[in-house]
Order: C-alpha cells, then sequence, then structure tokens
C-alpha cells in the first residue's frame, strides 16, 4: 500500500491543515444550536468521520475546534498528535500498532484543544480516522498563528514553530 494508492482508492482531497482528507461518513440527523453548548452557532450533526493521511514531510498545522474529536490508526506508520490540553500542558501522543511500545490505536483529543500532528520520525505515511461529535463543520474550525499561539504559550515555542503554518 502506497501514499498515491490510498489517495486515489478513497479520493483523498488536500486538507486545509496539511495532509489528505474524505468525510466518510456525515450523520442524517441533526442537534438543533439550541440544545447544543453555546459555543456552537447553529445545528451540527450528530457524528462525523473522516479519513486521514500523512506523509513524511507533512504535518497537521496546530488547529482547535469546538467538539471532541476521537482519532483511530488504520495503517502505515505511527502518527505524532501533539496536544496543548487545558492545563497548557504538552501532550503528545502515538498512535499505531505497537501497544508494547504505548502506541494507541485511539485517543480523543478533548474541544477547544490545540493540536497538531506528524507522521514520527521514521514513519512514511500514517492512515488514520477521526470521528467528531457533535458533528464537524468548518464554522468551528480555528487555524492557529504561530505568534499568538506562542504568545498563550511561550513554554511551547518550539514545537509550535514546526507545527504552524503561519
Amino acid at each position: 500500500m502506497t501514499v498515491s494508492q490510498l489517495i486515489n482508492r478513497y479520493q483523498l482531497q488536500p486538507h486545509p491543515e496539511g495532509g489528505w482528507y474524505k468525510e466518510t461518513y456525515k450523520s442524517d440527523e441533526q442537534i438543533a444550536a439550541n440544545a447544543l453548548p453555546q459555543r456552537f452557532s447553529d445545528n451540527r450533526a450528530f457524528s462525523t468521520a473522516i479519513y486521514f493521511l500523512l506523509e513524511q514531510g507533512n504535518f497537521s498545522a496546530f488547529h482547535r475546534i469546538k467538539s471532541d474529536e476521537c482519532w483511530h490508526f488504520y495503517a502505515g506508520q505511527p502518527l505524532e498528535v501533539y496536544i496543548i490540553m487545558h492545563t497548557g500542558e504538552l501532550a503528545v501522543i502515538s498512535l499505531g500498532n505497537d501497544i508494547a511500545n504505548g502506541q494507541l490505536f485511539q485517543y480523543v483529543v478533548p474541544a477547544n484543544c490545540w493540536f497538531a500532528s506528524r507522521p514520527a520520525a521514521k514513519s512514511a505515511f500514517s492512515f488514520v480516522g477521526c470521528t467528531v461529535a457533535p458533528g464537524f463543520d468548518f464554522a468551528d474550525f480555528e487555524l492557529a498563528t504561530a505568534n499568538d499561539l506562542i504568545e498563550q504559550h511561550p513554554q511551547h515555542t518550539t514545537i509550535i514553530k514546526q507545527l504552524c503554518r503561519k
């Protein structure tokens, strides 16, 4: 299995934060805006799911969304997910199939945490999925700028500079 085969087979498209993706599921049912926390401006699908592919040398830039996001490892080599928690601490999660070395098949990034990802140092590519509930909407997506994020979290300057595009 190659990156090109995955892109073609799953009709993946470039993602604004980096990498490749395709929405694979969006619930037909909606949660009314008045039943959601105030951070949501409109109705949302119950849940959404995507395939997400990153190849070595590319990264998913620091961003945040208004929902929890569950990451699932599918194929390739380990993916590192960097999360700046609400406490300001940096968590680095390794998604992969080597459970003896602490890799996880799934991990949930809490809502409103800044997070980014990239293939681990020796990974050619990582093919994962993301499930979001309430469902993902680009209205809930915020891409970080390095200067703003460094101002908020100067203790993480090095990784922020590596994983921001602006």
